[in-house]
């Protein structure tokens, strides 16, 4: 409990979500009694549940035993660079961006502890992967996944709507990735073996595919009790040494970015934008990302249109910009467990912002929506 509270005491976004909370309590209408129920149940426990998972899997010492085959077989760091980078664009498509991040980050910081390589500026990239591979499908992140069931269109349709941007948006990527990582040969610090805990390993391995198919069928709160319980009883080590901190940060921010959205004046911004026209859209959907993330202004904002379109190229560009844009920045920077990482972060996520709504905007006209 003292590592989490001095961990809080220098997150500097824990700090200005705690100074919003009391801000906004004295806004909202909403009783401090009734923000329990602002915090999405069920989200937060496939966060922790995927969050167990992951720590199961570094505890048992696969990642850096995968580390090391990984950079025996890279001839540099930017060829490593640029597979993790891929490797986190791709499996975000099919597993969202968040899940790719608990697969993707741990092994990169594994890498870091064997390697020079710049561990947070890998991790950067790899959010900004996630937020570009995730666009693609109906599948890669929430707020498609919304737009989706919304719109009613096709699986294919709207990947076919979706691809133009991502394929830019990933050329892009992948050029700036060459050329932010040197091509210098890797240099491998020697160590043993780490120990393989074989118990944990399977059991992390074992439960993760189905506690994602509890998850998605909408039970991830019972899910998470089952795997709480096995691992108290097997391995409590990952219980101890989850990272509760992000979990008490993914909590505020659900309150103050809901607290946020009920205040009348905020409605009534909303009203008077002229969401009928693309442009606005466009943009109200793109900056309302930087202050409430993209799942929830995809949410409130298709109360006032019905060109998905738009709105879906709005929010996913939205990802990138400050790191509140998507959740799975926020995920990202936490577990790379730097506490400058948000500053290397809008070091490149604001310059990609203003890429990719340019990049969006001329897509859409081109395409004709």
């Amino acid at each position: 409990m003292a590592r989490v509270i001095d961990g809080l005491r220098r997150d500097r976004f824990f700090l200005l979500l705690l100074a919003g909370l009391f801000v906004l309590a004295g806004l909202s209408p909403t009783p401090v009694t009734a923000f329990a129920a602002l915090v999405d149940g069920a989200t937060m426990a496939a966060l922790t549940g995927l969050l167990l998972l992951t720590k199961g899997l570094e505890l048992s010492g696969i990642l850096h035993r995968l580390g090391h085959r990984l950079v025996s077989a890279m001839p540099s760091e930017r060829a490593l660079a640029l597979a993790l980078v891929t490797a986190a664009a791709g499996l975000s498509t099919v597993l969202t961006n968040d899940v790719a991040l608990f697969v993707v980050v741990p092994l990169t910081l594994g890498v870091g502890r064997i390697t020079r390589l710049p561990v947070t500026k890998l991790i950067v990239f790899e959010a900004l992967a996630v937020n570009v591979g995730s666009a693609l499908t109906p599948i890669g992140n929430p707020q498609n996944l919304f737009l989706w069931q919304v719109s009613q269109v096709s699986f294919g349709s709207f990947v076919a709507h979706q691809a133009p941007l991502v394929a830019v948006l990933m050329a892009a990527l992948a050029i700036t990735t060459t050329l932010a990582f040197p091509g210098r040969a890797l240099h491998v610090a020697s160590e043993g073996a780490a120990p393989l805990d074989r118990v944990l390993l399977m059991l992390s391995l074992l439960l993760y595919g189905p506690f994602l198919v509890a998850t998605d069928q909408g039970h991830a709160p019972i899910a998470l009790a089952a795997l709480v319980l096995m691992l108290a009883g097997l391995k409590p080590r990952a219980l101890l040494e989850l990272d509760w901190g992000l979990l008490l940060v993914f909590v505020l921010m659900f309150v103050d970015l809901r607290l946020l959205a009920q205040l009348p004046a905020v409605h009534a911004a909303m009203l008077s934008l002229g969401l009928g026209q693309p442009l606005n859209l466009y943009l109200a959907s793109i900056g309302a990302s930087q202050i409430i993330s993209n799942v929830p202004a995809a949410i409130a904002l298709a109360e006032y249109t019905s060109d998905w379109r738009v709105l879906a190229y709005g929010v996913n560009v939205g990802g990138f910009g400050f790191m509140v844009g998507s959740l799975a920045n926020l995920i990202a920077l936490r577990m790379s467990g730097d506490p400058k990482a948000w500053r290397v972060f809008h070091g490149f996520a604001v310059p990609a912002l203003g890429v990719a709504t340019g990049v969006g905007w001329i897509l859409l006209g081109l395409i004709g929506r």
